[in-house]
């Protein structure tokens, strides 16, 4: 069932949807040669706590995975999608790392995620992560009172398809509110004018997550969480918070 947020709600998530922000700012900072996804997680950990947050990852448990997600973030690396789980291996240059971070305060959750080129400066990861944040808004741009799920949907896969990458199946964004993952499902794919309505109050999560190589299939890695893609081909993953208001989509997960 879709829940729509009163005025009051959308700023509670605000509140928690700026903490995630503060997270990855801090992540971000510190993305380097050498430095671990652990450590990466430790420094998200510590913004949670200063501003009196908790993580909505760690020790999230759903129906299909082994066992709870043990860290504040999810930290995927090349060739990895989502649902990375961080690791002690240091970062290489040209690694392409795509946080993922939650959190909520008095119950209300923010959510978003970023891709991030070690030592970055053009080629191709770069180009991959460039297409896959420029999808990320053309979705929100799409997100007005009375468009379609298919309209978001539809724009992603535009920009997606336009380079010529590969968009994994099976994975989408979500409605977000007193809990992390709430209807709808948004997918990163869609025919425009189809679907859910969307109407003031809504809430969503959209997070395009594009890889190089052509195809959708994706595999599950040994440790029941990682979501790599099929043929090895590196991944980038960006996601916002927004709230649909009567003057268009508001983001939450920002500065």
């Amino acid at each position: 069932m879709i829940t729509i947020k009163t005025a009051d709600e959308i700023e509670r998530m605000r509140d928690a949807s700026r903490v995630v922000a503060l997270a990855l700012q801090a992540v971000a900072a510190n993305v380097r040669v050498g430095a671990t996804p652990i450590e990466l997680d430790a420094l998200a950990a510590d913004v949670m706590r200063e501003h009196r947050a908790q993580s909505s990852f760690q020790g999230y448990h759903p129906s299909w995975a082994p066992t709870p997600f043990p860290a504040v973030t999810c930290m995927s690396v090349n060739d990895v999608i989502v649902h990375g789980i961080p690791d002690e291996r240091p970062l290489q240059l040209g690694d392409v790392v795509s946080v993922d971070c939650g959190a909520s305060i008095a119950g209300y959750h923010g959510d978003a995620a970023m891709t991030i080129v070690v030592g970055e400066g053009g080629g191709a990861d770069a180009a991959l992560s460039d297409a896959t944040r420029r999808a990320l808004h053309a979705g929100i741009h799409a997100a007005v009172p009375g468009a379609r799920l298919g309209d978001l949907g539809a724009a992603i896969a535009e920009v997606g398809r336009a380079a010529g990458y590969g968009i994994l199946a099976d994975h989408g964004g979500h409605g977000i509110g007193t809990a992390m993952h709430e209807d709808p499902h948004i997918p990163n794919t869609g025919r425009a004018g189809r679907g859910v309505q969307l109407v003031v109050g809504m809430v969503i999560a959209l997070e395009p997550m594009f890889h190089a190589g052509g195809g959708d299939g994706y595999r599950k890695l040994a440790d029941g969480w990682s979501v790599a893609t099929e043929d090895g081909s590196n991944a980038a993953h960006w996601e916002h918070t927004i709230a649909i208001t009567a003057d268009g989509p508001r983001v939450l997960t920002t500065l």
